[in-house]
């Protein structure tokens, strides 16, 4: 694999290609979007890189996504009972490694971001794409939450170039 800016050039912590999960493999065969869900405010904001997602037509609409128990992220959604989801975009992969914690970021995943505080939580200004949900709660499925949140307010640009997960890489449709 090569070097993308990070710390290593292969994954330090990738399980054995014989040890892995055959669903994690299926999941991984499916291409998902990439976004940055960030919660709290001050010294308790937070953020996670998460590719589980889904958005539900209806009335309200809602988003649907994976995290695990023990998340800073999942603690603020308790915390708070809110919380932004920004959509990336192709040249968003370094931000997408701090916020999943495979890039270092000294000072912390929001140090050397854009971003300003909103009732929803940490608005990373530069991710144009965004929807402000209020946490309706999570139901605890095999290793994570299935986390469920009413969209609140939508705020869109023209995605020319998504971000999306694919086989364990960040991956461009362009």
């Amino acid at each position: 694999m090569a070097d993308q800016g990070g710390v290593h050039e292969e994954h330090p912590f990738e399980t054995p290609h014989d040890k892995r999960d055959p669903a994690r493999r299926f999941r991984g065969r499916l291409a998902a979007p990439v976004t940055i869900i960030t919660s709290g405010s001050g010294d308790h904001r937070t953020g996670l890189t998460v590719s589980s997602l889904v958005v539900a037509e209806g009335d309200p609409s809602a988003i649907y996504f994976l995290l695990g128990s023990t998340t800073d992220l999942f603690y603020g959604l308790e915390e708070t009972g809110k919380f932004v989801v920004h959509v990336l975009e192709g040249g968003d992969h370094a931000l997408a490694d701090i916020f999943a914690g495979l890039r270092p970021s000294p000072g912390g995943r929001f140090a050397n971001v854009a971003v300003e505080q909103s009732e929803w939580g940490p608005v990373l200004t530069d991710v144009k794409t965004r929807a402000y949900c209020t946490f309706e709660g999570g139901d605890e499925e095999t290793f994570f939450i299935v986390a469920e949140g009413r969209i609140d307010k939508l705020e869109m640009s023209d995605i020319k170039d998504p971000l999306v997960y694919f086989r364990g890489n960040y991956r461009n449709l362009v």
